[in-house]
């Protein structure tokens, strides 16, 4: 059995929070967390004295730690101030990957070489990051990256051939830190520490003692990565090849750009055209070399790691984040002095695709859904990013606050939190057309009288027809509500107590009532009957959506 290389691992605690914290010019005391989908997905250590962990909701950490300053998550803020770390770490130690902002592998032979052993290379590696960007960092050194990834977390010096041991006692939760290599299936990893647990399996050592056929058949194939990993071996079995020079792409960018997001719009199409070829062979890229030169023959490159094959997007993704820290000139790196003039992607290794297996619809790497980013990536080159968008449902009151639409490639994010309460929501299912603007209409009852609605949130007379914008009108064959709605109520409190008027703005108070109708089906039509969510706002009738 092979014996994994040597690495050598430098991680910066909290880095998502550090770099929000430094972006906002904040000092390293200030409690600070940084949250995705309402929930701590980094914290500050002041804010962990206070009781804030990874995972809580908003709500709740925020009611340990009161002056908790708040911020959303942001791979591009993480990965641009990052730049300097890697660009310091780069002036001492060649080969240096990025496995994600924060987190560094190195081979440790070549630093044991040059400055007489791993222990002195990792201190006068701590020594330039700190003289250069003054950040906190910790040093581990291992057999293997997952092992060295935890011995950094501890800032151990594992001796060869000693992986195993120290990975053997430490909890079966370590798993997750396979999260760092597989980005979106940390969640994954999750799920297989809490079977583990009930199985009562506690540490590392124990579910490395399982046969591998065993977890296989038990856990599903999946498992067999932290399986490994947890034995102290590499995160993937030895099946990598050297890719073809033929598969490495290069742009020239004429006129040079010195702008990140139009050097990115030439990063997607170059990303499909290398996953092109790669599919064309059966391959799929786990590391990334990314080389961008000047006019002026200035040059940055990177190797990126995952253990996961990269998709078009996550390849785009990846080129941004490195370009943004270089062009912005932050740290002590100087910005080039000349536009950006050639970008080239070269897979530093590949594996089959074969054993690459997604989920039927949300595949990534189908050929349908390589067209169609393939197309969505020439549109938006033509006429712009806002050209193509994709629609994210999100939370809030209003069917308009839910949905946010964001150009397609960027971060699909909601504008506000799914998982928070939202009293007063409307219930599944959501209508299906929701016009930009609500249509105006008029409800009347039996008698022709239009419906109000009274002071004590009632209807005047039950509806019997609704009329819409165009004369349109139909017979009401079913109806349910009123239900009261009232948003930001409080501030016109404030602005009484302070003697001052509330400002115009989308955030006013509001106060409205939903009523759901079913119209029937026009003589003729065959639409057959239809449903409506209406609103009563400032003394009229409007409809906001239509159930179909």
């Amino acid at each position: 059995m092979a014996v994994p290389a040597r690495r050598l691992v430098l991680w910066c605690p909290d880095w998502p929070v550090v770099a929000a914290a430094r972006a906002a010019e904040l000092g390293p005391l200030v409690p600070a967390a940084v949250f995705l989908a309402n929930r701590v997905v980094a914290c500050s250590a002041t804010a962990r004295e206070s009781g804030v962990r990874r995972g809580m909701r908003r709500r709740e950490a925020q009611g340990r730690c009161p002056e908790l300053v708040v911020f959303d998550h942001d791979p591009s803020r993480d990965a641009r101030l990052f730049e300097p770390v890697v660009g310091a770490v780069e002036e001492l130690v060649p080969g240096v990957e990025v496995v994600r902002p924060g987190l560094i592998a190195v081979p440790a032979r070549g630093p044991a070489r040059y400055f007489g052993g791993e222990e002195l290379a990792a201190e006068r590696l701590l020594d330039q990051v700190d003289a250069q960007t003054g950040v906190e960092c910790r040093i581990g050194v291992a057999d293997g990256l997952f092992a060295a990834i935890l011995a950094a977390r501890r800032a151990r010096h594992v001796p060869p051939g000693a992986s195993a041991e120290f990975l053997a006692p430490l909890p079966v939760e370590e798993v997750e830190q396979l999260g760092d290599l597989l980005g979106p299936k940390r969640s994954a990893q999750a799920e297989l520490v809490d079977l583990l647990r009930r199985l009562g399996i506690r540490a590392l050592g124990e579910f490395a003692a399982l046969g591998a056929s065993e977890v296989s058949t038990r856990f599903g194939s999946g498992a067999l990565l932290a399986h490994r990993a947890a034995r102290g071996l590499e995160e993937r079995p030895v099946e990598r090849r050297q890719p073809p020079p033929e598969l490495a792409v290069t742009e020239e960018l004429d006129p040079p750009v010195d702008r990140v997001d139009r050097a990115a719009f030439a990063a997607k199409a170059l990303a499909d055209e290398l996953h092109a070829k790669l599919d064309s062979r059966g391959l799929a890229c786990t590391r990334l070399g990314i080389s961008a030169r000047t006019a002026n023959g200035e040059e940055l490159h990177r190797v990126w790691r995952c253990a996961e094959p990269l998709t078009p997007a996550a390849t785009a993704d990846r080129v941004r984040w490195q370009l943004d820290g270089w062009l912005g000139g932050r740290g002590d790196r100087q910005r080039p002095t000349a536009g950006l003039g050639e970008l080239s992607l070269l897979p530093a290794e590949v594996v089959g695709s074969g054993g690459l297996q997604l989920d039927l619809l949300d595949s990534a790497t189908g050929e349908a859904a390589s067209r169609a980013a393939r197309a969505f990536a020439r549109v938006q080159g033509m006429l712009g990013p806002e050209a193509v968008l994709t629609g994210v449902l999100g939370g809030g009151r209003d069917l308009r606050d839910r949905v946010r639409l964001v150009p397609w490639g960027d971060e699909r994010s909601p504008a506000l939190p799914d998982d928070a309460p939202w009293p007063g929501r409307v219930p599944a299912p959501s209508p299906t057309v929701v016009p930009d603007e609500p249509w105006p209409a008029g409800v009347r009852d039996a008698e022709g009288d239009p419906v109000r609605l009274t002071e004590r949130g009632a209807l005047s007379g039950a509806p019997s027809r609704v009329e819409v914008s165009g004369g349109r009108s139909r017979a009401v064959v079913g109806w349910a509500g009123p239900w009261p709605v009232a948003e930001r109520w409080w501030i016109d409190l404030l602005a009484r107590g302070a003697g001052r008027t509330a400002p115009e703005s989308r955030a006013r108070p509001r106060a409205l009532a939903r009523l759901q109708v079913v119209l029937e089906a026009e003589t003729g039509s065959e639409e057959g009957e239809v449903a409506l969510l209406l609103i009563h706002e400032r003394g009229d009738w409007w409809v906001q959506g239509v159930y179909r």
